[in-house]
């Protein structure tokens, strides 16, 4: 049997649905595609609406090549520069095999108010470009640190090796977090689709 599955009936298989008016869905609330631009940034639509958000990166091609691309939280001014504590994990696979690791990064680890690492030495070939999600977590909080996580994949100009970067953070303020800005740390972003989303519950 497959399909969706009405109301969890013990079923052994297929997608289970959640009982009628509980569990959660997201929710689309904005797209903004890059041309050409310095910077990218999410101003509006995260506020205290949705306990969790998610930010996907679709097709990120940058102008220059070997650059990296970073996040950077706004607390509530008009600075994109709250503090932070970050980790980050790098898995890398060489399309020619002649390279494989898997390595807890810690040159890369970060704290204070620069742009959080997402991944490092994108290539600006006409194929390449990098992809991934940002998943922030109860961002209106004036209580609690706003723990991020994110994961991100691209190809690097070596050429053609895989690069996976899984890292997370939180922005060490007790202020509310109220947008976000993308940048490349050279160039501009030449293309790619940012969208935002909420969880509800």
């Amino acid at each position: 049997m497959s399909g969706i599955v009405a109301q969890n009936l013990n079923r052994q298989s297929g997608l289970i649905k959640a009982a009628e008016a509980g569990g959660g869905a997201w929710t689309f609330i904005s797209k903004t595609t890059a041309s050409g631009d310095s910077t990218i940034s999410i101003a509006s639509g995260i506020d205290s609406t949705y306990g969790v958000y998610l930010i996907t990166c679709k097709s990120i091609h940058p102008s220059n090549t070997a650059t990296e691309f970073t996040i950077n939280f706004r607390d509530g001014s008009t600075a994109y520069d709250a503090d932070k504590v970050t980790t980050y994990i790098k898995i890398r696979h060489a399309e020619a095999d002649d390279l494989d690791n898997f390595v807890y990064d810690t040159g890369n680890d970060a704290t204070g108010t620069g742009g959080h690492l997402l991944m490092e030495n994108v290539g600006n070939q006409n194929d390449a470009s990098t992809s991934g999600t940002i998943y922030l977590y109860n961002p209106s909080s004036t209580t609690f640190v706003k723990n991020y996580i994110c994961d991100f994949h691209s190809m690097a100009p070596d050429p053609a090796v895989a690069d996976h970067i899984l890292s997370a953070g939180y922005c060490n303020v007790t202020a509310a977090i109220d947008g976000v800005q993308f940048a490349f740390d050279t160039g501009n972003i030449d293309s790619g689709d940012f969208c935002l989303y909420g969880l509800s519950t």
